[in-house]
Parts: structure tokens; sequence; C-alpha cells
């Protein structure tokens, strides 16, 4: 026998029979709370999911259930206190956020630019910090994943198939993305003062915004289901996360600057 306590209001006792295919619904009323519980043995008759609808004070139900099988499924293989997984997260968060902040300080102080006598020596110095930072950070995420058990419906060769077309895709735009922009326009180069003639709209930019954000995403994306890892698909949502609060820091400064520079007045002076 097992319980389950929700919210410290509802608290269910459900009994697991092997064997039962058919759907069992159980209802329970307390403090005028009601919630609609389904169990439902999935098709391979393992694990028990539960759908809930929303507790109302009424007698009607929601009709919009918040399905929890497959975000339960997916947290109960991941140890968030796992040294490793820690590590990954950290490593996920801190990378953009450091060469944010620094090509924001590099842009408004040139204290780097003075210190290596060059703009560009400053770019090339801290595009090789980055490079450093993403291996530690490939480094983490895999080791995270190592660390923590597989999902076995992921462990197939249909499914390894798919992370590694996954692992191509995004290595294309990641690898496109560099050629187009050249080693200074993918580190950062316009925070020194390093400008492009006109922003790059060739592959991959004319298929997506920020193609190298996305790329890498997807090289995530496709690592994890290679390993079969729950850990991986939740650690690539944060790496997803991270890379769209980067985009909505990043993108405003990109546009104005090349803005500036499209504008009469930069072209006559």
């Amino acid at each position: 026998m097992h319980s389950w306590e929700l919210s410290g209001i509802l608290k269910l006792t459900w009994t697991l029979k092997d064997g039962c295919d058919e759907k069992k619904q159980r209802m329970e009323q307390k403090h005028d709370v009601f919630w609609n519980i389904e169990y439902l043995r999935d098709s391979e008759g393992g694990d028990l999911c539960c759908s809930l609808l929303y507790p109302q004070h009424t007698d009607e139900f929601s009709k919009y259930p918040a399905d929890l099988c497959v975000m339960t499924r997916l947290l109960g293989y991941v140890d968030p206190s796992d040294p490793c997984f820690v590590a990954a997260i950290l490593t996920i968060a801190f990378n953009p956020l450091f060469w944010n902040v620094v090509a924001r300080w590099e842009q408004k102080t040139r204290k780097l630019s003075r210190a290596f006598r060059s703009p560009y020596l400053a770019c090339y110095s801290l595009g090789a910090v980055i490079l450093l930072l993403n291996v530690l950070r490939s480094h983490c995420f895999t080791q995270a994943m190592l660390s923590q058990p597989k999902m076995e419906s992921l462990d197939n060769p249909t499914a390894y198939r798919m992370g590694l077309a996954l692992l191509g895709v995004g290595s294309t735009f990641v690898l496109s993305s560099f050629f187009a922009l050249g080693f200074t326009g993918t580190f950062l180069g316009d925070y020194f003062g390093i400008l492009k003639e006109a922003r790059v709209t060739t592959f991959p930019f004319n298929v997506l915004d920020n193609p190298m954000y996305w790329g890498s995403t997807a090289n995530y994306l496709g690592w994890a289901v290679m390993h079969a890892s729950p850990t991986g698909l939740l650690l690539t949502a944060v790496v997803a996360l991270v890379y769209m609060v980067a985009i909505l820091y990043e993108e405003p400064f990109t546009t104005q600057i090349y803005q500036q520079q499209a504008s009469p007045s930069h072209k006559r002076s």
C-alpha cells in the first residue's frame, strides 16, 4: 500500500494490482475540494500514471487536465543533489553570464583592448576562454548523464539514430554559423568594435535567428537522446532556457549597433 499527500490537503491511497489493464478512477472529496484521479497503465503494462483535474469548489470538474505522467517519470530518474548534476547546472548558467558581462564591460571601458594593446587580440583571448568554458560545460553535462540512470524507453537503436540526426543538424548549424561569422563575429567582436560591413543574412541565418545557440541546443538534445538520459533531457531544457535569456540580452545591442552603422550620419562620419 502506497500513500501520497497532495499539498497537505488530499491523501490518496491506492493499490497496484499486477495484470490489471482496465482504467481505474477514484474520486475523493475533502474540505469541499474535488480531485479526479485517473490511473492508467502504460502500453507496456509498466509504470502507473496519473492525470489530475484541478480542484474546483463546485460539482463540476475542470475540463483541462494537467497530465503529470511524462514529467513525473522524467524527474523520477534525476537526482538533483548529485554533484555532477549541480556542476552541470552551474556551468550551463555561468557561461553565457560570463561572456555577456565581460563583453558589456569591454564595450563600455575598452580595458581588455588596452590591456592586450589590440581589440583583435583581446577578442581572440576572450574567445579562447569561452571555448574552454564550453568544453568544461560539455564535460559536466556528460558526467551528469553518466552518473544517473537511463530511461529504458529511449535505450534502443531508433532513439539512438534520432539522437545522432539531431547531433548532425546541430553541428551543421554551429559550424555554418562559425564560418559565416568568422572567429571575431562568433566571439563577440562587435563588443570590441570589430564590426562587419553588414549583418550576416546568409545560411544559416536565413533559416533561423541565432543558429549558433539553437544548433548547440540541438547538439545537447541529440547527445542526451543517444545516451537515453532523462538527466540530459532536463539539462538540455536548462540550456535552451539560458540561451533564451541570453538572446533577450544580446539581440537589442546587436540590432542597435548595425542600425547605427547603416545610418546616414554614421556613413558621413
